[in-house]
């Protein structure tokens, strides 16, 4: 998004952490595009007031996602509280528009069917869970901030890392799928989801409104796997390892290893890319904020390996 703003002109200030060498070379990189970089956190509020003056477009992005091990009140403090911190600083100081990241995770396991802006909410984890709450929040400043909500699935292309396992087990030979591969991924590429926060922070339609945003269309976990592997020139293996058993010792393995505060190498939440199942509505985005995803799945996925064989992650 940064990197959009800079080459539309814009003045950036990004308020971050940097706790991996990845974080540290998006710093670079922004740096040496002209963005200025505050290390900090949306839960220190007394620094936000600050930092908000002047800003017109607030992209809220900071969420607490990944962490294992960590008390629940970790994700509340970041994900909903963190979310208030920032919206009373630009209510303060007279944002213009505050687009706010949120997550197709409020969805909780999946669905049948398309699901839309008014499919039930039910989210399974903490994260989901806090992330709703903090949707909520946002919400509930309508009549103080011009605010948009934007549910956001699993995202791809360069500067992503969370596939990049996938792809390294699929050019090495090593994948193995779990279950039938019939269940639906409803990704995004990272550039039309700049289009669609970019679009959220222009229309004066979209305000106060909730929006799912994805690609074109849904894919199976075997029309997945399958591109990857052409792109790197490889055959998956002809064997499945049945969903059942893999959620079996899941379950087993979370029960003998999290009393002791050990992260257990197998567990049911990394069984979810294989049977969570998700596609969606495009209607409303299309319809009110013009959103029209321009890069197909397969095309999406061969500059995000080509993106990762010039960064030598390949």
């Amino acid at each position: 998004m940064g990197l959009r703003c800079l080459a539309n002109g814009d003045s950036v200030l990004i308020l971050g952490q940097e706790n991996t060498p990845a974080e540290s070379s998006n710093r670079k990189i922004l740096e040496e595009k002209g963005a200025q970089i505050r290390l900090a956190s949306v839960t220190q509020k007394d620094l936000l007031p600050e930092l908000l003056k002047g800003i017109d477009v607030v992209y809220h992005l900071a969420a607490a996602q990944h962490e294992v091990n960590v008390p629940d009140q970790r994700f509340r403090d970041v994900n909903v509280q963190g979310t208030a911190n920032l919206l009373e600083a630009g209510a303060t100081a007279g944002v213009k528009r505050f687009v706010h990241g949120s997550t197709i995770g409020v969805y909780g396991p999946g669905m049948e069917g398309r699901i839309d802006e008014d499919s039930p909410l039910r989210p399974d984890n903490i994260y989901g869970v806090t992330k709703l709450e903090g949707e909520n929040v946002v919400l509930s400043f309508r009549d103080r901030l011009p605010v948009v909500v934007l549910r956001i699935p699993e995202t791809y292309g360069p500067g992503d890392r969370r596939l990049l396992k996938l792809f390294k087990a699929i050019g090495k030979g090593v994948f193995i799928m779990i279950g039938d591969g019939k269940n639906l991924h409803h990704l995004i590429y990272i550039d039309d989801l700049i289009d669609a926060f970019s679009l959220a922070a222009k229309n004066p339609e979209a305000i106060g409104k909730v929006f799912v945003v994805a690609g074109e269309e849904p894919v199976t976990t075997n029309e997945m796997v399958a591109v990857i592997a052409a792109k790197m020139g490889t055959r998956i293996p002809g064997y499945r390892v049945p969903l059942s058993v893999l959620l079996f010792i899941a379950d087993v393995m979370e029960k003998t290893f999290q009393p002791f505060g050990i992260k257990p190498p197998i567990y049911r939440r990394r069984m979810d890319f294989f049977r969570k199942n998700f596609a969606y509505s495009q209607e409303k985005a299309k319809t009110i904020l013009a959103f029209q995803p321009k890069v197909g799945f397969a095309e999406g996925i061969s500059r995000t390996a080509d993106w990762y064989r010039s960064v030598e992650l390949l």
